[in-house]
């Protein structure tokens, strides 16, 4: 029996219309366009801000351009997962709403958490499944509404985050040397006290108390949450790079987890490599969370090319973090004058 491999085949994306730019940020917190930009590299982020919409429907936007791109039948899709931290609700999960938005027929979906490595971690369980034989096409959403647990009277953080989503198409194929290849993924368990959200769980469901005290918003100790990042994201790359004998000069693209221009590029300087070959759009879009793989790769498409060796690393709170190795598996540039 031939070998089954997971590739992606097709990407679509979704940002809001609504651009939150740091000179508007700038009055409404104590912080301006020079400031941010020299600590975090953002210079503008999209916003959800239409009443009643939450992360479902930025899911299904994207959902919604990748099968018209990809012109794949609804009903032939297997499953579909959503990772996210800002969910519609406790439950349903995500995934349901999505699918039954999309009306697909044949599907079972539910949600993956896994903060910003949700992306990683997602595909990484997809493609597994693809591999077992027993699935044959699944749709993988990344989608975050951080604008909805972002405290904007908090300039640490609030100059961070946008809203946005990504999806993924992940087929079999017999085809061989091509797809996700393996990962490198770990979860440290050290993270609790640096990122976090303190109220809205089982341990502190909410209340009047909760909610006076501002405690369903996003906790970030920024300093902690940096240098961990630097040195996990670092590892992971050159982890992988080890496990798959890649040398600097055969991997063809980096595509880094965007929450900071800074840590960004010293994931690349560690790795020794040039920043020509990493895929950063994080000035337009912040940090989405799960979303910010998928978008660089729906953002850049179209310089991917059929066999081009590429590495996807995250980090995240609990702490979460990893890398991936994928060889590409269609030219990109064809697929872009559908978007």
């Amino acid at each position: 029996m031939e070998k089954i491999n997971a590739i992606i085949t097709g990407i679509g994306g979704y940002v809001p219309d609504y651009v939150l730019g740091n000179e508007e940020l700038s009055r409404m917190v104590d912080t301006s366009d020079e400031w941010i930009m020299a600590r975090v590299g953002i210079k503008e982020r999209r916003i959800l801000t239409e009443e009643g919409l939450g992360t479902s429907y930025m899911a299904r936007k994207a959902a919604k351009q990748l099968l018209q791109k990809t012109g794949v039948d609804p009903n032939s899709i297997d499953a579909l997962i959503v990772t996210t931290t800002t969910p519609d609700y406790k439950f349903p999960s995500t995934a349901s709403i999505v699918i039954g938005k999309l009306g697909l027929q044949n599907a079972f979906g539910f949600d993956f958490s896994a903060a910003c490595c949700g992306f990683l971690y997602t595909l990484d369980v997809a493609s597994t499944m693809i591999q077992s034989g027993r699935y044959k096409k699944i749709i993988v959403i990344a989608a975050d509404k951080m604008s909805s647990v972002v405290d904007y009277t908090d300039r640490q953080t609030c100059v961070l985050f946008g809203d946005g989503a990504a999806a993924v198409l992940v087929e079999a194929t017999t085809e061989q040397n091509i797809g996700v290849q393996n990962s490198f993924l770990r979860t440290d368990g050290d993270g609790l006290p640096f990122l976090h959200m303190k109220a809205g769980g089982s341990v502190c469901p909410p209340s009047h108390f909760t909610v006076d005290h501002h405690l369903h918003y996003l906790y970030q100790e920024g300093r902690t949450v940096f240098r961990y990042a630097v040195t996990s994201m670092s590892s992971d790359v050159a982890q992988i790079m080890k496990i798959n004998n890649l040398s600097a000069a055969d991997v063809n693209w980096v595509v880094p987890h965007e929450a900071n221009l800074r840590i960004i590029e010293a994931v690349a300087k560690r790795a020794n490599l040039p920043l020509e070959k990493v895929l950063i759009n994080i000035e337009h879009y912040g940090n989405t969370s799960a979303a910010t793989i998928p978008l660089a790769l729906w953002d850049f498409e179209s310089k991917l090319k059929k066999g081009d060796n590429m590495i996807f690393t995250a980090f995240g709170a609990g702490f979460v973090h990893g890398a991936s190795y994928i060889k590409w598996a269609y030219d990109g540039a064809s697929a872009v004058a559908k978007k």
